[in-house]
């Protein structure tokens, strides 16, 4: 069973016990995190559900808040003595995903 949820701009698809890196959220390590923005919910049996505005919902844990590795920006003109060397290093949110909850029955086939 897998869900894809949206989440910092961007779509995931997750399975219960999957480690994902997203951009940062609030919170402290080990605080809950719902993601009620499911797009679509898969089930045992294979078939892949519509999950937007029906009640599904991923749970999970924050197990880690930190920073990326550094990425060099480098800006360079040739024959004009300009150079500039500018890092930076994005924020990041790890969270374990716990379970995911499906609410409704009356979900729409894919």
């Amino acid at each position: 069973m897998y869900a894809v949820i949206e989440t910092g701009g961007k779509q995931y698809a997750v399975s219960p016990g999957d480690e994902i890196r997203i951009e940062k959220l609030d919170g402290a390590v080990g605080d809950p995190v719902r993601f009620d923005t499911v797009l679509a919910v898969s089930g045992d049996d294979g078939s892949l559900t519509a999950g937007g505005g029906s009640g599904a919902a991923v749970a999970g844990t924050i197990s880690d808040q930190g920073r990326a590795r550094k990425i060099d920006v480098l800006k360079f003109k040739r024959r004009k003595m300009y150079r500039r060397h500018i890092g930076h290093r994005q924020p990041f949110t790890q969270v374990k995903i716990e379970s995911i909850d499906v609410q409704s029955a009356d979900n729409t086939e894919l």
